[in-house]
């Protein structure tokens, strides 16, 4: 009991700060290591855990109206074909091939956000995002084939992409939790075929991961666009450290 109340009070940390600037991984799968939990479990019980709060994000942004629900189900379908592919090849590729690409796309992500120097304070694509050309389709599902397989920075992915796009930080936000519901959704799908998977740490993550993603959301249209770049390049810088370490120590 104390091992799953400590896991809810570092879940929902970690899922405020996935929601804000992504990385929320970086903080709950060490932490389930830690406590003896098996990182096939670990991995499995992450993707139910955020694919549940992301849900819970989902219906929140549906309740604002931000977004049209067309938009957000053609999101969702996008992700959950890229999820679905990510895990599959995971399961077939080697941890360190996956940390080269983790490094690339971090360093990748690190060097787009000090390159945005400016962020927007109102949503200047709004109405193109019902109109993604291939391009985009195809990055989106990138996007979602790494939550799939690997996870870590996914969301920092999505929000950037969001940002350069035009939207809003805040709009951002809430398209990258779509996505990672679609990814998370057919990912899980996968490691629980594989016979992963404990019930009572799952549930336990996911309420953490519900109460997280809800308090991150609301935060998040307070949070000065000062502070949101300085966020992002924190968790960028730290997921860098974490993957280089795993490739060269």
């Amino acid at each position: 009991m104390d091992s799953l109340l400590l896991l809810f009070i570092l879940g929902i940390g970690a899922a405020v700060v996935g929601t804000l600037a992504g990385g929320g991984g970086l903080i709950t799968l060490p932490m389930m290591i830690f406590l003896g939990i098996p990182i096939q479990t670990g991995i499995a019980t992450n993707k139910f855990a955020s694919g549940l709060g992301s849900f819970s994000s989902i219906l929140y942004t549906i309740k604002k109206k931000d977004f049209k629900a067309t938009v957000i189900f053609q999101f969702i379908f996008v992700s959950f074909i890229g999820g679905g592919i990510g895990a599959f090849v995971t399961s077939m590729l080697d941890e360190h091939v996956m940390n080269i690409v983790a490094l690339v796309l971090l360093t990748g992500s690190l060097w787009l956000t000090f390159a945005s120097k400016k962020w927007n304070y109102e949503t200047t694509n709004k109405s193109g995002v019902e109109k993604q050309t291939l391009l985009d389709r195809g990055i989106l599902t990138g996007i979602g084939v790494y939550d799939g397989g690997f996870g870590p920075g996914s969301s920092t992915f999505a929000i950037l992409y969001f940002i350069k796009k035009g939207f809003t930080y805040v709009n951002a936000v809430q398209l990258a939790r779509v996505l990672n519901f679609g990814s998370c959704l057919s990912a899980f799908i996968i490691f629980y075929m594989t016979g992963h998977f404990q019930w009572k740490i799952a549930v336990t993550m996911a309420a953490a991961s519900i109460v997280g993603n809800q308090v991150g959301l609301r935060f998040a249209e307070f949070v000065p666009m000062k502070l949101a770049r300085i966020l992002l390049i924190s968790v960028s810088v730290l997921l860098i450290v974490q993957v280089s370490l795993k490739l060269f120590v």
